[in-house]
Order: structure tokens, then C-alpha cells, then sequence
């Protein structure tokens, strides 16, 4: 369950990043790197077979200088930024996957697996680069990331976009997006793997794969160092993802609901 959890802190805390440059707290208002730190809990409905609906808490910790910062799991140095654009190298921790022990054995079973058959899905290091765009009309986010140590040896592009607005004493957005990952890493994080295969598993792979989800992000702050912020979003996951005998039946998606307080420094 923790590395189910994990792409969700790492959403979380850029979210924080991007509260605290919007309440006019950030490094190019006050000049000094800022901090971030907080806690937040997170409720997700895993589509794993077996793993089900879990809440936990999570610690909140952000670092933003004037080209590098840090975001839990993930970190960048800034090469291009202006008004309108910015162009960064990005390190990520990718945490998809699951431990087997956190898998449902019945659930396994009536998808035709012997639970003991199975391996970890370990975690792996991205290494990329973002560029976003922001205007008027919204704001737009492309990243492309690739597996720098050779776990799933695949590669991740994935566009966004979303448009904020007032809401209250706060700031509302909408956001839509889509993500493909390369038929290596889609075949590590939701196929069969050759080991279990030879083991006497069904051997699945579902090649490339694109994931659309929609998702909606707030943030109002709450003085001048607090933020409350908070987020949802719905994955729609392709036949591909929900065929595989490792995803739990009858599963069409996954949801996740983030809500969060940090305080700057």
C-alpha cells in the first residue's frame, strides 16, 4: 500500500508548491529559499486485487530556491522560467507497483494467480524534463520522464491541463489530462512478469498503454503562512490495465482524495 501511496505525496507536494507561490509567498516575492512543511491525509482506492480502500496520514516537506528545489519524491533545477513559461530537469521517485503481502489472495485467486507466484514491483528513479505554459486561458503541463535505473526500463509522457479561478477566499482548478507509458513499463507495473510466467503464472502483457484522468485541486490560505489545500482526481484505466489478472474485477478506475495543511518559511 505504501507504493500506492507514493505518487499521490509527490502530487501532493507539488501542490503545495504551486499553493505557495500563489498566495504570494514564494521565492521571487521574498528573494530567500522557502520552505514548506506540513501533514496531510490521503484516502485511495487502489486497483490492485485485494488492496481495496486504505486512509493514511503523510507528512508534507517542500524546498523552493530560485533554480532548485525539492518536492518529497521528486526534485528539479529550473532552466527557462518567465511569466508565461518555464522549462525544468526533473528527478522523480516512481513508487507504482506493490508489495505481493499487501495483495488480496482470494481476490488473486478468483483472477486465476497463485499469490505465491508473484514478485514486488519495486520502486525506480525517474529522470526527465517539464515544460509548462500558463496564461490567461489556463495552464498547460507536459512532462516526459524515463527510467533511469532500469526497473521497468521504460519510459512516461503525460500532458495536463487546467484552469484556475477565485472561489471564496480561495483558488479552484479544474484540471484534465492524459498519460501514456511505453509497453516496458505498462508490462512491469500491470503485467505478468517472465520469472512468474516460467513459475506457471498467465503470462499478460498489455503493451503501451493511455491513461486519461480528470481531477480538481483547492487551496486557501489561512493567514500569512498557513495553506489548506486539497485535491481529488478519477484515473480512467484503458482494457488493457483492468484486464490484467493482477487488477482487481470489475474495476474501471481509481480515485484518490488528498486534503492538507502546510506552513511556509
Amino acid at each position: 500500500m505504501i507504493k500506492f501511496l507514493c505518487p499521490v505525496l509527490a502530487c501532493s507536494l507539488s501542490f503545495t508548491a504551486l499553493a505557495q507561490e500563489g498566495s504570494g509567498g514564494g521565492p521571487d516575492d521574498h528573494g530567500p529559499p522557502r520552505w514548506g512543511l506540513g501533514l496531510a491525509a490521503v484516502v485511495t482506492d487502489s486497483p490492485y486485487a485485494g488492496e481495496g480502500t486504505r486512509v493514511m496520514p503523510i507528512p508534507l516537506v517542500s524546498y523552493h530556491g530560485e533554480r532548485f528545489y525539492f518536492e518529497g519524491l521528486g526534485a528539479g533545477w529550473v532552466f527557462l522560467k518567465n511569466d508565461s513559461f518555464e522549462l525544468a530537469a526533473v528527478a522523480k521517485g516512481r513508487m507504482d507497483g506493490f508489495d505481493v503481502k499487501d495483495l488480496g489472495r482470494s481476490e488473486l485467486a478468483r483472477n486465476g494467480v497463485d499469490y505465491r507466484l508473484l514478485d514486488d514491483r519495486d520502486m525506480g528513479l525517474d529522470l526527465g524534463a517539464k515544460v509548462k505554459w500558463s496564461g490567461r486561458g489556463g495552464e498547460l503541463e507536459a512532462e516526459l520522464l524515463a527510467d533511469a535505473t532500469d526497473t521497468s526500463g521504460g519510459q512516461e509522457f503525460s500532458l495536463q491541463y487546467g484552469y484556475g479561478f477565485d472561489l471564496g477566499k480561495g483558488r479552484l482548478t479544474p484540471n484534465a489530462g492524459v498519460t501514456w507509458q511505453s509497453k516496458d513499463m505498462a508490462n512491469y507495473y500491470y503485467g505478468t512478469l517472465k520469472e512468474e510466467v516460467a513459475r506457471g503464472v498467465v503470462d499478460y502483457k498489455p503493451g503501451a498503454v493511455t491513461i486519461p484522468h480528470v481531477g480538481v485541486s483547492y487551496f486557501r490560505p489561512l493567514g500569512e503562512n498557513w495553506m489548506l489545500m486539497g485535491f481529488a482526481q478519477y484515473k480512467l484505466l484503458p482494457d488493457k490495465i483492468t484486464d490484467s489478472p493482477l487488477i482487481e474485477r470489475d474495476t474501471s478506475g481509481s480515485a484518490t482524495l488528498f486534503i492538507g495543511l502546510s506552513r511556509g518559511f
